[in-house]
């Protein structure tokens, strides 16, 4: 495995003796058409291990990317379902594609990495693991390596076919939503209330652009003043950052250990501290979610034990398997376009 940190490797391990485990107790298990952690521990065994080196530099390279994979896997999961949509490049031979909407124009990042990682993927195991399931992977192992929880994400899923601009501008979650739209927002794809505390709580990692505050920072509710519910200690760290007129582009941490997933998102909450006013809004404006909220504060075990299963039901979300979709082989391309745009073939005649 070669030489790396020992906290790394402690995590890898231990993620290995569970992957083993998994494959042992599903043997016995009759194949079907659904996900499951070990999918490819015959067909490329060594695919966690690949993934693991390559988020692993990504990470060491820029701390903020492990929030960039792991945004990547919910902007992905939430459109379409986990169907790696959200990787495909606009195509004028395809619909409007959904790097482009506006949940992601200038704010969905990380797209080289999983490039990186699908095409040391490929150099091992060719035409055998999804651009979905490497998004999916990238996004564990960003929690992983960051001090979350570990767990084996289940596996198996295709790649769809086309992206869909339309639905990333219905399904994504605004960072301006009330409460009682966020809960709309993860009904509409089957999750529950329990799932959007948790979920939310990924926002302990990375960081988010100054044109997702500026509304609560100087006219929330059009009223030309600031959310009143907002701490005054982060209010005026944010209005230096983030001047009303500036560049819409800048970025702030969505919590002070931007690089570590812990719970102190959830006590930045609880002292109206939230970066996002779909952050504050948890824990400001329902009972039901203000109680998750305060649990997660005090319990960082209980947090990460519902982030894990949160992370299971979202990454079953509608997922393409078997005949559904296709193992792409360049994740920003359907294999339609790469067929098209190849080279065209050159027959050697002889004069036999």
């Amino acid at each position: 495995m070669g030489r790396f940190a020992g906290g790394a490797q402690m995590r890898y391990l231990a993620l290995f003796a569970l992957v083993v485990t998994a494959t042992i107790l599903s043997a016995a298990v009759p194949a079907r058409a659904q996900l499951k952690p070990d999918f490819y521990a015959k067909s490329c065994p060594k695919l966690f291990f690949i993934v693991f080196q390559k988020v692993d530099a990504a990470i060491k390279k820029e701390a903020r990317m492990a929030g960039s994979l792991l945004r990547l896997h919910f902007h992905d999961c939430f459109v379409q379902g986990c169907d790696g949509g959200i990787l495909l490049d606009d195509d004028p031979r395809l619909p409007l594609g959904e790097k482009t909407a506006a949940a992601n124009r200038n704010s969905a990042r990380g797209f080289e990495v999983i490039d990186d990682i699908k095409g040391a993927v490929e150099a091992e195991c060719p035409k055998t693991v999804s651009c979905a399931d490497i998004v999916t992977l990238a996004a564990f192992w960003s929690v992983n390596l960051t001090g979350g929880p570990i767990w084996i994400p289940p596996l198996g899923r295709r790649d769809g076919l086309t992206a869909n601009f339309t639905a990333a501008g219905e399904f994504l979650p605004s960072p301006f939503a009330t409460n009682s739209g966020l809960k709309d927002a993860f009904k509409k794809v089957g999750l529950g209330v329990t799932d959007l505390v948790a979920l939310s709580g990924a926002h302990t990692l990375g960081f988010a652009r100054c044109a997702v505050h500026g509304v609560r920072l100087y006219n929330f509710n059009g009223t030309g003043k600031p959310d009143p519910t907002i701490d005054n200690g982060l209010l005026s760290s944010l209005q230096k950052v983030c001047p009303q007129g500036g560049d819409g582009n800048v970025t702030f941490p969505l919590d002070p250990t931007f690089a570590k997933f812990d719970n102190l998102y959830f006590k930045e909450l609880l002292g109206l501290r939230g970066t996002l006013n779909s952050d504050e809004v948890l824990f400001t404006q329902a009972s039901d979610t203000k109680g998750l909220v305060q649990t997660y504060a005090k319990n960082q075990t209980r947090f990460f034990n519902d982030f894990v299963a949160s992370m299971i039901r979202m990454g079953n979300i509608k997922p393409k398997t078997g005949k559904d979709g296709e193992i792409r082989l360049k994740c920003r391309k359907p294999n339609s376009l790469l067929l098209e745009d190849a080279d065209p073939l050159i027959q050697l005649v002889t004069d036999a």
